[in-house]
């Protein structure tokens, strides 16, 4: 399996239209992967909190559409990175958009754990409440969003709904870049599965942001890693190997806790 993470430069002064015309071209060019992953909110910028509400969609808006063309025309499957999506009956959410190779809506996942505090995402969205898979031709995708990435809970949770590859977008800060590449790896070597972690470049908000979007096999061992700039990460995955570690390092089947519900005396 071939996978194409597109880190994109989300700079200020570049409108959202834009911006999505030139992401979409980047997508149509990946037509020789089987898997193409975008960052985290990118139409707006992850810490551009006051555009949240301005630029939010609903899930079906101009940037579904876009993707779900742009999957079609490449013939891949999409990870659309996430978008701020307008829920007509609720909040805003920073939901996610799986695309197969026919530009069918293959999944949606809106972010669990919200970043902020008590600020920014974490009171101008809500949380979503449901873990989401993907199965593509030889793997099972989990899918999380950024900040989730620090709660291992729920990539468990992701690896006994069946994934075996983890898809993170992200807008990662510069200023805790260590903990971005530390936490995948971690993920990838718990979990005993492909972690596939696509961030951002450039500066949202006046906040640097750390690319070094980042591809780690089951034993931990970075594969592929992006510098700080604008880049497409590109990289060959033997899907059959979550399979044989699992296999050859059994650590998953001596899991004693979460399994079941505690009993109480």
């Amino acid at each position: 399996m071939r996978a194409s993470l597109i880190q994109i430069d989300v700079n200020e002064g570049e409108s959202v239209e834009s911006r999505r015309q030139r992401v979409t071209a980047l997508v149509r060019e990946q037509a020789e992967a089987d898997l193409v992953v975008l960052p985290e909110l990118w139409t707006t910028g992850a810490f551009a909190y006051e555009e949240f509400a301005a630029e939010a969609e609903p899930l079906e808006g101009p940037t579904y559409e876009a993707m779900a063309k742009a999957a079609s025309e490449a013939g891949v499957w999409l990870h659309a990175g996430s978008i701020p999506e307008r829920d007509p009956d609720g909040p805003l959410y920073n939901t996610a958009l799986v695309f197969s190779p026919s530009g069918e809506l293959a999944a949606a996942y809106r972010k669990i754990h919200r970043f902020g505090f008590d600020k920014g995402e974490a009171v101008l969205m809500g949380a979503g409440q449901e873990l989401v898979t993907v199965r593509l031709p030889g793997t099972t995708l989990g899918l999380a969003t950024c900040y989730d990435l620090r709660f291992p809970e729920l990539f468990r949770g992701l690896v006994d709904a069946g994934a075996e590859t983890l898809v993170v977008p992200a807008g990662w800060p510069e200023r805790r870049r260590a903990h971005w590449t530390l936490l995948a790896q971690a993920r990838a070597v718990e979990n005993q599965a492909f972690v596939l972690a696509c961030g951002t470049a450039g500066t949202h908000a006046g906040v640097p942001q750390a690319g070094h979007s980042i591809v780690v096999d089951p034993w931990g061992e970075v594969l592929a890693e992006a510098g700080a700039g604008e880049e497409i990460l590109t990289v060959d995955l033997d899907p059959a190997r979550v399979a044989a570690t699992r296999e050859q390092f059994p650590a998953l089947k001596d899991r004693l806790l979460g399994l079941a519900p505690p009993r109480h005396r």
